[in-house]
């Protein structure tokens, strides 16, 4: 057990801000007391178990430990041991990247064996529907269709985008909902889009 958090451990610190630290400066705490190498002797494997009961994948469950740790070691000024435990605070960023791998996995492809796919017949599409999403895409606002291209096409969190863009979260989603709300009414023909 030993060894595999020695073996952890080296790999954190090959991970650290791309960097290639040593072991001995794993460890070294920042101004907000955490110590990398010691919350990873004390918690890794309670996190690792965490991440595989969450993910039912141990490859991307230990992956998820690793960011785990290297968040921490990126944000250790902000520790702080008054508002909550060493344990708490690194479930809680566990908790996160266990979130961003779930959502990650829904956007792969599900990749089957030859008779999975000879059991599954294609989905009949109208090649008319997809020319109706593009005409209630074009009489969007040019606003309303960014935020449904980057986020429902392009995979693009809220976040990602105020932080490109400089516009406020809550004004990407005010945004969305109103354009989806315009787009579901034009392809139900309850109404035209004029968003």
């Amino acid at each position: 057990m030993r060894a595999a958090q020695r073996h952890g451990r080296r790999r954190m610190s090959e991970r650290i801000d791309g960097a290639d630290i040593p072991d001995r400066d794993v460890g070294v705490t920042g101004s907000g007391g955490f110590d990398a190498a010691r919350a990873f002797d004390a918690h890794g494997s309670a996190l690792l178990g965490f991440a595989v009961n969450a993910l039912r994948d141990r490859p991307l469950a230990e992956d998820c430990v690793q960011e785990t740790f290297l968040r921490a070691w990126r944000s250790r000024e902000r520790f702080d041991r008054d508002r909550a435990s060493e344990r708490t605070w690194l479930f809680a960023i566990a908790r996160n990247v266990i979130a961003d791998a779930l959502r990650t996995r829904l956007r792969m492809p599900r990749i089957g064996g030859d008779e999975d796919l000879e059991m599954r017949s294609a989905p009949v599409h109208d090649p008319l529907d997809r020319l109706q999403i593009i005409e209630g895409l074009s009489r969007l606002s040019d606003a309303h269709r960014e935020v449904i291209l980057a986020v429902h096409l392009q995979g693009h969190t809220y976040q990602e985008l105020s932080d490109a863009s400089g516009v406020p979260v809550a004004t990407w989603r005010t945004r969305a909902y109103h354009a989806l709300r315009a787009l579901r009414g034009y392809l139900e023909g309850t109404e035209q889009p004029n968003v």
